[in-house]
């Protein structure tokens, strides 16, 4: 296949997009006031340092946010990473420390906390389906099953559970789905909806014609073997089988196999995947499988702060 979908690296998209987060959570605690208990107890001078730790083992996510939302906080307080991003800690690992005013890391605490549990659940669960499934060749991919403005934060924490990111939006590759090939068009002759090899043929015309064909991933989501045949025959460039056990998922891919003129395209299996069930679809032979579960269902990394 020509390339895959973009992947998600820590720049400035990405950074704004946590802006815009930090914006959020420091007017939930705060709504335009001040950190009341940290002023009411802890003296305006008092400076210190505080630890991160995890208190249970993980992959370790988000680090290079917490700079940003200290500054946000308070521009004098300092992060020190003790790990890299995507490393497997053990419990009780030291992760980094803060120093500065006591008062603004208290204030800070809750949000690096959220912040890093939550990216850092997401590492985990993502590295334990790499894992899983180690030997077959196969790639993890994420969905756009994520939470509403996380998106690139929780597609980052995928790739440093040593997943790969499917497409980041609506904006960067084209995939058919049954709804689109339900609606049909006036133009085809199948009044009830497209074809698969219909939607792919005048998909790739449209991306050929914005001259997006060699930027712009081309992939059809098919429910039955039938399906795969016909859209096998426009030569998308991933087909996606959607909800099929194992048993039919080998069934696709000899398909694919056989099929009379070389076929380029990639299979990927998508729908009922849990870590039970990952193995076993991995060694039916696709290439690719997408879990909306790695965002969706991640269960957040148990971390705290304590003071050194």
């Amino acid at each position: 296949m020509k390339h895959d979908f973009r992947q998600v690296e820590w720049d400035s998209d990405i950074e704004g997009d946590l802006l815009r987060l930090i914006d959020i959570a420091v007017w939930e605690d705060r709504r335009g006031g001040d950190d009341l208990t940290s002023i009411a107890l802890i003296p305006s001078d008092a400076n210190g340092e505080a630890v991160i730790r995890v208190r249970q083992d993980g992959v370790i996510a988000g680090l290079l946010a917490v700079p940003t939302i200290l500054k946000c906080i308070d521009k004098s307080l300092c992060w020190h990473p003790l790990c890299d991003e995507g490393y497997a800690v053990e419990s009780d690992t030291k992760i980094g420390f803060i120093t500065g005013s006591i008062r603004s890391i208290l204030t800070a605490e809750r949000i690096v906390l959220n912040l890093l549990g939550k990216l850092s659940g997401i590492a985990t669960l993502t590295r334990q389906y790499v894992e899983t499934i180690s030997g077959t060749n196969v790639k993890i991919y994420d969905t756009r099953k994520t939470t509403l403005g996380w998106r690139t934060l929780e597609k980052y924490a995928v790739r440093c559970g040593g997943g790969t990111n499917h497409r980041t939006g609506l904006f960067d590759a084209v995939l058919i789905k049954d709804n689109h090939l339900a609606f049909g068009n006036d133009e085809v002759v199948n009044t009830s909806g497209f074809t698969p090899s219909e939607a792919v043929k005048i998909a790739r015309k449209f991306l050929t014609e914005k001259g997006l064909n060699e930027t712009a991933l081309l992939e059809i989501e098919v429910d039955t073997l039938e399906q795969l045949t016909d859209a096998l025959s426009a030569s998308p460039d991933i087909v996606l089988l959607d909800n099929m056990k194992p048993e039919m998922l080998r069934e696709a891919v000899t398909i694919r196999n056989k099929a009379r003129q070389p076929i380029t395209s990639e299979l990927e299996a998508s729908g009922g995947v849990n870590i039970k069930t990952v193995r076993a679809i991995a060694e039916s032979g696709v290439e690719r499988v997408s879990v909306g579960a790695l965002t969706h269902s991640a269960i957040g990394l148990d971390i705290g702060l304590d003071y050194l």
